[in-house]
């Protein structure tokens, strides 16, 4: 399993050391320290597969020998405390081949390192460890001082910052996550303390072989095994006596996880055979995991309690807003917003023109599904202008800063970063209100725990909230897949009319990409000579920036971007770039800085891109513009929207050549043209991105030793990496009982009871006085069950006047107690599941028991209370203890969705979509065994209708809901029928 690891230390005199004895261990080799006339041999050592010096342009070539170059440090450096060199030591993933992992480590050397001026001793250790798993690193011993060709000049204290070392740590883990997406090897690292990423275990910063110190020669063994393992086992027993803290280390970047991936971790976080046993014993055995059932692969998944909570109080928030309607705008206004936009030349779309009346409509939760360049921002433009004329004040947010920008230039709405609102709130800043509408864009990149803090903030504020994106784009990097759940839950506006694109092929394209249909846009764009393949990568780079160049010189006015994959192919393409500017005399003279990224040549004309939000600035990470002036301490850049930013480079160096972006730089970019480098690492959310961002055209390059043919390219561009949630592995029915949905059957055993037992009497005091409640068999319907709870009130009456109490107050409290005792036993069966026991019979018997109770006081009163438990588990355990509230309002909406015939219609169509969505995706995966039970419940569904004419009546006017594209005449379950496929044939039985 991937790891994180960097640390960095200083070699110095002070703690004893030598740096030709430290760099002659490091590279298992026989070197002589001339300051003490001694020979350094570790020679013997093994696991070292590579060693090498990196120099930068500047040093001398004799330093390419690492006993010269360290042994003049030695004579360089005269304190007796001085400090020899700094060695930053990392982790490799396992995951990788030795090749691999020594181009990885070389690569981030030079790039992070040499490239802004130090000398580099790169050494890479691939040990093995005594369970017989290599534990690969690197060590990297870096000179402390400038170079040029005359030697040492003064030491740079920049490379002392603390900044500095966080720098490394948090490019290590962009470095290592690009190269291992690039590989496509499942496997993420993060660079984030285990205490930031709220991880409660210790952090394994100890790699290596076993430490060992040399007595009286003050030499320092780099490997510390002894500590990691040590680590690992107190990590292990943390584990062993709290499982939860790994199940919530795995759910981090996951929603749903698999046996293979428990494993992976129990290996990481134990010591030993006997410990991983333990631990993974913990991990199956807590009450904590729950298990979920098969993915398309046929794996078991699992998930944890926190993340189910975490999506339950989603949809609940979710739900919450989509039942109120506080937000109402009026006709008046929203068409003197569409006028004034059509004075401006702006004509919204019949698709469009939906979208703006469903996010105006009222209602709390808007949704907005569009395709890439389908004029989202543009609407929203408008729904801004007809929301502020109604008095409310329109906020945007999105997940990064460029594309919070984007969203402020497209719709003139005032946005920020999710994670800067949310730093407002956690300081009592900029709450929300019910005055405020809140936009969120590129909400599909949206983690479930921030979406969850988002909504619920605004649940409970009242406020409005507007999700706009698109679940076929770039994926969240944290757990869950939220915004395109609460669509498939809620519905809402799609928007399919693509405008971006000027030509209708190209329009079709995008709509393939956004469809999945990645090959038959490729197959458009190759028709269309917009396909080009080389002999290698370095070849297409090349091509590529031919092709750039030959269209800067021929539309110099128009605007374009180079997309790939990782910032290395950026910093490469970057380069070459720049060079053919120079070369055709665009840029002014060279000054060489020192920015965030290492050393840069930067002139006037030259394409930059801002790195970090400043909003002193004005800028966003990602922002580009042209540079007007440039000197050492200063810059001047004029930015695409037009404005001129100017900052000492001392206060803001987070800047770099903006020709090349990476693809997730580029989400909500929109281009004349677009030139883009495939690589390994792209999947069909990448490729919609990096395919949609132009206007007039654009050129995909590859090389072959990447792709050895156009299928393999097509092939790869074509993976599906769609996060999940864990509910997207219970599609049951919501009106099934609590029971139902968790896998329990509870009907079956209520049989056998009823036939075992004499019919229970329900025990409630109210204020010291007992009722002798007889209640009805739990399936008497109509005049039985009406019988039976009017006797039970008139025992009630007569019991509450005998003790002078009010014989409605009575009742109340009677219900009350019926549901505390009901939730009380609900929660007593599942706990019992949950550990994986089972449930006693006393423990079933009482659950029966209070149904009955509960029926008696409250006819249909459990099965309504199980379906509000089935959305939020919470608050069963809730009204077990007394908290009953909640349950209660909750208990209300379901009796109010099972009474109304309106309720009962949104249900009919929030299910049968649900159904074909899942039989869609089955039907893609080859799971012909799932899809054919769902396609069988629509056929039920759909016959179910000639029972409920109401219901019937009721959906023929919600056809466009149902996805009916055929009009029969005959009635809505024909219509249906036609639509679907869902005929005779099909052994269904759907009479007319």
């Amino acid at each position: 399993m991937a790891i994180y690891h960097l640390h960095v230390k200083v070699i110095g005199r002070k703690a004893g050391s030598s740096a030709v004895a430290s760099a002659a261990y490091r590279s298992a080799s026989r070197m002589r320290d001339e300051r003490i006339d001694r020979v350094q041999d570790f020679s013997n050592k093994r696991g070292v597969v590579h060693s090498e010096v990196l120099l930068p342009e500047s040093a001398p070539e004799q330093w390419s020998d690492r006993e010269r170059l360290w042994n003049d440090v030695e004579a360089f450096e005269v304190r007796k405390d001085a400090q020899l060199a700094r060695e930053v030591e990392f982790a490799i993933p396992r995951e990788m081949t030795q090749a691999q992992g020594i181009e990885l480590a070389r690569d981030f050397a030079q790039g992070e390192f040499v490239d802004q001026g130090m000398i580099a001793d790169l050494n890479v250790h691939w040990d093995i460890g005594e369970d017989g798993s290599p534990k690969p690193h690197a060590h990297v011993m870096l000179t402390m001082r400038e170079v040029d060709e005359d030697g040492f000049g003064k030491k740079v204290r920049d490379w002392n910052a603390t900044q500095m070392i966080e720098r490394w740590r948090e490019r290590w883990a962009e470095h290592v996550n690009e190269r291992l997406a690039e590989l496509d090897i499942d496997a993420r690292i993060d660079h984030r303390s285990l205490e930031a990423q709220g991880i409660g275990l210790e952090p394994q910063s100890q790699i290596g072989a076993p430490a060992q110190r040399i007595e009286g020669e003050g030499i320092e063994a780099a490997d510390r095994a002894d500590m990691h393992r040590e680590i690992a086992r107190n990590n292990g027993a943390r584990i062993i006596a709290d499982p939860s803290v790994a199940l919530d280390a795995i759910t981090q970047q996951q929603s749903t996880f698999t046996r293979r991936d428990m494993a992976k971790f129990a290996h990481r976080q134990s010591d030993g055979i006997d410990q991983f046993n333990e631990v993974m014993g913990a991990m199956r055995g807590s009450p904590d995991l729950v298990e979920l059932g098969q993915d398309g692969r046929g794996e078991d998944r699992f998930t944890t309690r926190e993340m189910i909570e975490a999506e339950q109080r989603l949809h609940r928030a979710a739900e919450l807003m989509a039942e109120k309607e506080l937000h109402e705008v009026s006709d008046r206004d929203r068409e003197a917003a569409l006028a004034r936009a059509e004075q401006c030349g702006l004509v919204l779309s019949g698709e469009q023109a939906d979208a703006l009346a469903h996010v105006t409509d009222g209602r709390d939760l808007g949704i907005v599904v569009g395709y890439a360049g389908t004029g989202k921002s543009a609407m929203l433009g408008v729904a801004r202008e007809a929301w502020e004329a109604a008095g409310f004040e329109v906020r945007g947010v999105a997940l990064s800063g460029i594309a919070a920008e984007n969203l402020e230039s497209g719709s003139g709405i005032a946005s920020r970063t999710i994670a800067s609102m949310e730093h407002g709130w956690k300081n009592g800043r900029d709450m929300l209100t019910s005055g405020d509408v809140l936009v969120i864009d590129e909400a599909g990149m949206v983690g479930t725990r921030q979406l969850e803090r988002v909504l619920s903030h605004a649940a409970e504020a009242g406020a409005k909230v507007v999700l706009v994106g698109d679940p076929q784009q770039l994926q969240s990097i944290e757990a869950g897949a939220a915004f395109r759940s609460i669509h498939d839950r809620h519905g809402g506006a799609e928007i399919g009319e693509v405008r971006r694109q000027r030509e209708d092929w190209q329009r079709d394209a995008t709509r393939d990409l956004a469809s999945g249909r990645t090959g038959a846009a490729i197959g458009a764009y190759d028709v269309h000579d917009m396909v080009h393949e080389a002999a290698s990568r370095e070849q297409a780079r090349d091509d590529l920036i031919d092709r750039w160049d030959r269209d800067r010189q021929a539309a110099p006015d128009s605007s374009r971007i180079i997309l790939t994959h990782t910032n290395a192919e950026v910093r490469e393409l970057n380069e070459a770039a720049r060079d053919r500017m120079r070369a055709a005399g665009d840029l002014g003279e060279d000054m060489r800085v020192t920015v965030e990224r290492g050393a840069r040549d930067f002139a006037s004309g030259d394409r930059v891109m801002f790195l970090q939000n400043e909003r002193g600035l004005g800028v966003k990470n990602g922002t580009l513009g042209t540079i007007e002036e440039v000197s050492e301490q200063s810059m001047s850049v004029r930015t695409d929207d037009g404005r001129g930013v100017r900052f000492d480079l001392k206060d803001y160096d987070r800047i770099d050549h903006g020709y090349a972006a990476t693809i997730h730089k580029a989400q909500g970019m929109t281009v004349d043209r677009t030139h883009v480098l495939a690589t390994p690492g792209m999947d069909a959310h990448g490729s919609y991105v990096a395919l949609s961002r132009h206007r007039d055209g654009t050129d995909l390059h590859y090389g072959r030793e990447d792709f050895a043919t156009q299928d393999k390219l097509v092939s790869t561009l074509s993976r599906d990496r769609s996060k999940d949630m864990a509910t997207d592995y219970d599609r049951a029915d919501p009106t099934q009982s609590y029971a139902e949905r968790r896998g329990i059957t509870v009907r079956e055993r209520d049989v056998a009871v009823e036939h075992s037992r004499a019919p229970g009497n329900a025990l409630d005091r109210i204020d010291g006085i007992t009722f002798n409640v007889r209640a009805p068999g739990d399936r008497a319907e109509g005049p039985e069950r009406e019988t039976a709870g009017r006797e039970i009130r008139q025992e009630i009456g007569a019991v509450a006047r005998d003790a002078g109490i009010d014989s409605e107050d009575a009742m109340r409290h009677a219900r009350r107690m019926a549901l505390i005792r009901h939730a009380h036993a609900v929660g007593q069966v599942f706990n019992a599941e949950d550990a994986g026991s089972k449930a006693s019979p006393a423990q079933w018997d009482e659950l029966v028991d209070a149904r009955r109770t509960f029926d008696a006081v409250r006819p249909y009163g459990w099965q309504d209370a199980e379906a509000a438990y089935a959305k939020d588990e919470r608050l069963a355990d809730e009204a077990g203890s007394g908290k009953v509230n909640r349950a209660i309002r909750a208990l209300q909406l379901e009796t109010e969705i099972r009474t109304s015939p309106e309720r009962r219609a949104d249900r009919f169509v929030e299910r049968f979509r649900d159904l074909k969505q899942t039989g869609e995706r089955q039907y893609a995966a080859g799971d012909y065994s799932g899809y054919r039970p769902a396609r069988v419940e629509m056929g039920n569904m759909v016959a179910s209708l000639k029972r409920d004419p109401q219901l019937e009546s009721l959906l023929e006017g919600r056809k466009k809901d149902l996805g009916i594209s055929f009009e029969s005449g005959v009635g809505i379950r024909r219509d249906l029928a036609l639509s679907h496929g869902l005929g005779r044939g099909r052994g269904l039985g759907i009479g007319m």
